[in-house]
């Protein structure tokens, strides 16, 4: 119910993992983050592709600054990646995270949107 009434949206849901998760994603707490933005771009990818995506933040070098620029990304990382799509600048505020793992369930993070509970 949580998820249903707040995705999508701006928040990472921390949710109890299973086999059917790949090796690649898996950590020794068994958990993984969930998060369904609110991106049209986004939305049109999973969609065309019928898989989910995988996605960091990315951090400016040795600075605490995250890169959101898609020119500077692509100029650094874009021949160790598949793509990087220009969708514009991104924000700098996390999304919420909230931990579904417990209960009652904590948020762990405060971010951009206001959790319906």
């Amino acid at each position: 119910k949580l998820l249903k009434k707040n995705l999508p949206g701006p928040f990472t849901f921390i949710l109890k993992s299973s086999n059917a998760v790949p090796k690649l994603l898996k950590n020794k707490k068994r958990t993984i983050g969930v998060r369904i933005p609110k991106n049209n771009i986004v939305s049109d990818l999973i969609a065309a592709l019928n898989r989910p995506l995988l996605s960091i933040s990315l951090k400016n070098n040795n600075e605490d600054e995250y890169l959101t620029d898609p020119q500077l990304i692509y100029d650094r990382y874009g021949k160790l990646v598949d793509a990087v799509v220009d969708g514009g600048e991104g924000g700098l505020t996390p999304s919420a995270l909230i931990d579904c793992t417990v209960n009652p369930y904590e948020i762990i993070r405060e971010g951009e949107g206001e959790i319906i509970l």
